[in-house]
Parts: C-alpha cells; sequence; structure tokens
C-alpha cells in the first residue's frame, strides 16, 4: 500500500467535532491553573499587609499594567497604556516568535509599578483589578460559546450538501489529462515566464522580488518556495525531458534560499523565542515553516527532474558565517521534520516558537511524501494516521474546518485565515480522499460567489476589500490565485475559469511584452498564477509524489536552449525518442535560428532528426549532439532512433 493511498482516519461524519483535543484541553487547563497561581501569589502582599510596593508588584502579576491601580491618581492612565503595549507584544510574540515582548511588559510594569508606589495603596485596586478579570472572563467566555454554537449550524449545513458535492468532485477529479500529449500554450508560457525571468537572475539578485519582512508570508523564503512549485509543476507535466534552463531555474531558486539573508531570522526567533544563544542551525528545532515549505520544493525539484544533487550530505548546506555552517541535505531535512512530529504532545509542532501553524505542517506532510517518493522510503506513512488524528481532534473546530493558529504553550486557538482551498491541495499529496471531502466544502462557498459580468461570463466576488498576504496591500490577488490552484487541482473548470476572469477583472491581470502578470499583486500570489495557469487535473499531487513517467528518464533530453529565445512547450521522451514544441520568445523571433544541445542520446547509434538541422544524427560516445532549428511560431521538432 502506498503513501498517498494509506486509510486515513476521518473526523465522525454524523456529529459536531469537538472545539478541541485532550492536549489542547489539558493545555488549557494547565494555562488557568498556572495563571490562578500567579494570582495567588499577587495577592500575598495584601494578605500579609506588605508595603506598597509589594502590593503593586503583586497586582501587576494580574494583568499587565495593573499594579499602576495600586499607585492611584494619575498613574492609572498607565494600565490601559500598558495593556495596549502588551496587546502589541503579543502581535511580535505573533509576528515573530519573540516570546520574551509579552514576559518583558508584563514583568516589566510590575516591576515599574512597584518603584512607583508611594506610601498608600489605593484600596480598591484590587476589586477593579479582579472585576475586569471576571468581566473579560465571562466575554470570552460568551463569545466562545456563540462561536462554537455558529460552528455547530455551519456544520449541519456543510453536512447537508457535502454527499452531492463530493460525488461532483469525485467525477471532476477523474478527468486526468494524459500525460504523453500535454503541451503548453502560447498563453502558459507567457504566464511560465514570470518565474522563469526571476530564477535565471543572477544568485545575488532579487529583483522582481517583494522586500518587506523575513518573519510573516511576505517573506523571500515563500517567494522562492512558491516559485519552485510553478516550475516543478511545468517541469513534470510538460517538459519532463528539458534540462537546460528549466533545471537551471529551479537549482537557483533551491541554492537562493541557502543564503543568509532568506534564513538567517532564525538566529532571531532562537533568541528571543527559545532562549538559545549557541545553536541557530534552521533545521533543528520546530522552524516547520522553514523545513516543510523547503523540503517540499527539493523533493518535487528531484522527483521531476531525475536529479538526486540534494540527497547528497551537505548540499544544502545554510552557512552563519566563516567559522559556523549547518551542513543538510533532502534527508536531514525530512529527518528534522519526524523528528519533531514525533516529539510533539500535539504532533503537529510549530513554526515560530510556540507557534502551530496546521497549514506549515501540511507542507511538512507533502515534505515527506515527496521524499517517501524520491527514496522509496515510508516516512510519511508510518505517521499519518497519527498525524490525522491530531488533525482531527486538537486542530479541528465546531464547523469542521482545520483552525489556522494555536499556541503549543498556551492551547489557545488565534484567528488566522485559511479556507479549506488551500487545505485541500495539499492534502491531495498525500491524504487524497480527504483532500477531496475539502475542495467538496470549499466549492460549496465559492459556488455561492459566482455573479455573470456584463458580458455574460462568471466571475468571483468575494466579500471584503481582501488582503495579498504575499505584500500586505489590499488586493484579491492572492485569494484568486489560492481559488485557482485549487480549482484545477480537482478538475472544477467552472471554478477555475471564473478565478482567472476576476483576476483580469479586479487586479488587472493580463500579457505584457511577452509576460503574463498580475500588477500589484505579490510575488507569491503571481506565482500561484503561473501554477494556476499550468495546472490541469491532479498536477499538485503529481509533482509532489507521483512526477513524470519513470521511461522519460531512460531517453533523450534537451540539454540546452537560450532563454527567452527559445520557449519549451513540450519535452516528452518514451523512453528513445524525444518530441519537442519550440516558440520564438522574442517579438522578432520568427525565422530566426537557434543551435540546441541535446543529451542522453545512445551513444554509437543514429538518430532522424524532423523539424531541424541536419536531418541525421550520428551520435558519439558521449551521448550528446547538437541541432539547428528555424523558430516559426509553432515549431515542432522530433528527434527518432533509427532502427540498427
Amino acid at each position: 500500500m502506498s503513501t498517498t493511498d494509506f486509510d486515513i482516519v476521518r473526523a465522525p461524519a454524523d456529529r459536531t467535532p469537538a472545539p478541541h483535543g485532550p492536549v489542547t484541553a489539558a493545555r488549557q487547563r494547565r494555562t488557568m491553573v498556572i495563571y490562578g497561581l500567579v494570582c495567588l501569589l499577587g495577592l500575598l502582599p495584601v494578605l500579609l499587609q506588605m508595603s506598597p510596593a509589594w502590593q503593586a508588584a503583586g497586582l501587576g502579576l494580574w494583568l499587565p499594567g495593573a499594579g499602576f491601580l495600586t499607585v492611584g491618581g494619575w498613574s492609572i492612565t498607565l494600565f490601559p497604556l500598558t495593556l495596549l503595549v502588551f496587546v502589541i507584544s503579543l502581535v511580535a510574540w505573533f509576528w515573530a516568535g519573540a516570546i520574551i515582548a509579552p514576559i518583558i511588559v508584563w514583568g516589566g510594569s510590575a516591576f515599574l509599578a512597584a518603584g512607583m508606589a508611594t506610601e498608600t495603596a489605593w484600596p480598591a485596586a484590587h476589586g477593579v483589578a479582579a472585576l475586569l478579570i471576571v468581566a473579560g472572563g465571562l466575554f470570552v467566555r460568551a463569545k466562545t460559546s456563540a462561536r462554537h454554537a455558529d460552528g455547530a449550524r455551519v456544520f449541519a449545513e456543510r453536512l447537508a450538501h457535502l454527499p452531492q458535492s463530493i460525488t461532483d468532485v469525485e467525477e471532476e477529479a477523474a478527468q486526468v489529462p494524459d500525460p504523453t500529449t500535454r503541451e503548453m500554450t502560447p498563453e502558459q508560457l507567457a504566464a511560465l515566464r514570470y518565474v522563469l525571468d526571476r530564477a535565471l537572475q543572477p544568485m545575488e539578485e532579487f529583483n522582481g522580488f517583494d522586500i518587506i519582512d523575513q518573519f510573516q508570508p511576505a517573506a523571500l523564503r515563500y517567494q522562492l518556495n512558491h516559485m519552485g512549485f510553478a516550475l516543478g509543476i511545468a517541469q513534470g507535466s510538460y517538459v519532463p525531458n528539458f534540462q537546460g534552463y528549466m533545471g537551471q531555474a529551479q537549482r537557483n531558486l533551491i541554492e537562493k534560499y541557502l543564503q543568509k539573508r532568506v534564513w538567517d531570522y532564525w538566529v532571531l526567533e532562537s533568541c528571543w523565542g527559545h532562549f538559545n544563544f549557541t545553536n541557530f542551525d534552521p533545521a533543528d528545532k520546530d522552524n516547520i515553516m522553514l523545513t516543510g515549505w523547503y523540503g517540499s520544493q527539493v523533493g518535487q525539484y528531484m522527483l521531476n527532474s531525475g536529479d538526486r544533487r540534494y540527497g547528497e550530505k551537505g548540499s544544502l548546506t545554510f552557512r552563519l558565517n566563516k567559522k559556523t555552517a549547518y551542513e543538510h541535505d533532502l534527508h536531514t531535512m525530512t529527518d528534522s521534520i519526524t523528528r519533531n512530529l514525533d516529539g510533539s504532545e500535539f504532533c503537529l509542532f510549530p513554526c515560530e516558537p510556540n507557534w502551530i501553524y496546521p497549514m506549515c505542517n501540511h507542507y511538512g506532510m507533502t515534505a515527506l511524501a515527496s521524499h517517501d517518493a524520491v527514496f522509496g522510503t515510508t516516512k510519511s506513512k508510518d505517521r499519518l494516521a497519527t498525524w490525522m488524528k491530531a488533525l482531527d481532534t486538537e486542530f479541528t473546530n465546531t464547523q469542521g474546518s482545520v483552525i489556522g493558529l494555536r499556541s503549543q504553550l498556551l492551547g489557545f486557538e488565534v484567528p488566522f485565515p485559511v479556507d479549506e482551498a488551500t487545505y485541500s491541495k495539499f492534502e491531495n499529496c498525500f491524504a487524497p480522499e480527504r483532500a477531496r471531502r475539502q475542495w467538496a466544502i470549499a466549492r460549496n462557498d465559492y459556488q455561492k460567489c459566482l455573479v455573470v459580468d456584463e458580458s455574460g461570463v462568471e466571475r468571483l466576488t468575494l466579500p471584503g476589500p481582501g488582503l495579498d498576504a504575499g505584500n500586505y496591500k489590499l488586493s484579491f490577488a492572492f485569494a484568486y490565485s489560492s481559488v485557482l490552484v485549487a480549482a484545477r487541482e480537482f478538475g472544477d473548470d467552472r471554478i477555475a475559469t471564473a478565478a482567472e476572469r476576476s483576476l483580469e477583472l479586479d487586479c488587472g491581470g493580463a500579457e505584457v511584452d511577452g509576460v503574463y502578470r498580475v500588477p500589484g499583486g505579490s510575488n507569491i500570489s503571481n506565482a500561484d498564477v503561473v501554477s494556476g495557469k499550468l495546472m490541469r487535473t491532479g498536477d499538485f499531487r503529481r509533482s509532489f509524489v507521483e512526477g513524470p513517467p519513470k521511461y522519460v528518464f531512460e531517453g533523450p533530453v534537451l540539454s540546452d536552449a537560450t532563454y527567452p529565445d527559445v520557449l519549451v512547450a513540450r519535452a516528452f521522451s518514451d523512453g528513445t525518442n524525444l518530441d519537442l514544441v519550440l516558440y520564438p520568445g522574442q517579438a522578432d523571433g520568427n525565422g530566426t535560428a537557434h543551435i540546441l544541445g541535446l543529451g542522453r542520446l545512445k551513444p554509437g547509434h543514429s538518430y532522424a532528426v524532423e523539424g531541424a538541422e541536419p536531418a541525421h544524427l550520428e551520435v558519439g560516445e558521449d551521448g550528446a549532439a547538437s541541432i539547428e532549428v528555424t523558430l516559426s511560431d509553432r515549431t515542432p521538432v522530433n528527434i527518432t532512433l533509427e532502427t540498427v
């Protein structure tokens, strides 16, 4: 039984999911017990009739800044100000794993209040603080109960529509393309050029990238990942027998990732999140936002190209300085994932210190499944049942949706927007049955957003102003591109076409100078648009866990072509011969001649050439040869082994 066919643990369909699982409940109880003990500790100075300074410090343990209530007078205004600063510190903790930030604000405010205390304490201070705590607790409880009740209602509504929707998804997902006939259209080539232009620039350059921060979704690492995913899909689906600039572009993205500016955020997060000031290995503890995402990208490249270089020891080395480097490869990257999964009570484990994102853990499972596909291991299969059970019990809310974020330390959920469509395409790599259920839910939601525009074509209309998570700008580019990729993966051409139409109408997506892009959209959104335009049913899954037919790696390859002069729309071998389809990449490219390099030909054999010169090839011992082709719009070239 293969990893991707494993019979997963599924949430019961006849009852509303529990609001939280046993590990979450235990972690929340522990949090409340510790908080209760801290409050008792803070009450001791009053019970023991200690000085106002000690009473202020003690009350400061109840709430951030509450100690200023004891001081009284104008100092009381510092209480709400401290609460505001504390909220900002929580954002810093969430944003960059800086767990030290809320500790400093809370503890520091208690210390400061003690230093400001006078000879008398405001007698109502503890009563006011207690009332605020009780009121806050009741408010949170009421909101939580309402959210759970609303989730139960949504879950019941979903159950009513789910059977028919799953049936529709099963039918659409079954219509997979024939791998032997795949060929990119000129429109798809124009989209692909967006990624190639960025991937083929010098290694030290990041022109066309969003340079904002290195902690959250706009980080360089995620841009490199998503561009790599697009190229991996193109490689496996359309040009498995093209090395040349297609292979170079993917390796460039993989090796750009090793630059210190891409991964040294982990130095800071290790210090202020783990209190670790000596070991900054980014693929050691936690950090699945690196090991999972990067491991997926590297595994996908190896599976679709046949290149195994990143399985060699030290092939992925993160160099901190002249003295310190952390040697890794795809094996150690996925070993880190399995070690952290196996060592976590939640099974799923954090990105930043403390914060567990189920989405990043989906990338992690995809990385394991990809490693299994490349090397024949069982890393994902061995953990899938446990992982799925944890996902269903600890990270699924009452409406049956996977939550966006949970605190590992405290057990509490934090709102973070991720929908079923986003999870579905990754789950299709290691749990296809569950993935189809996820998409069945998502498509029902998106079908409600379909409208017919003035030209009579369907488009999507999503609520709110939209936010592009790749550059933090108000835009629907990120949402539309995500929907596009998921819809294509499950063969839902109706929603995919509507998403493409919406990208053009709302975001200005268009082809300019031979390159399609969404102006104003982030680099990640544009990379996902490329994937969505290239994809057909199941392409995302195939690129990570199946790859092209194995016989393509036995046949000839197009080893060299000049970019952007020669655009390769098809490069496919049946194991013996090679079929190419080429387009000119320049506006005046028709009628121009180009030299192409061929490799992996059978030494000592002859080949017939159709569509290029010479018409007959005699292959030397190195298995290489060159041909000259004159491009004229769509230009097919066939290299056929002659019978000896």
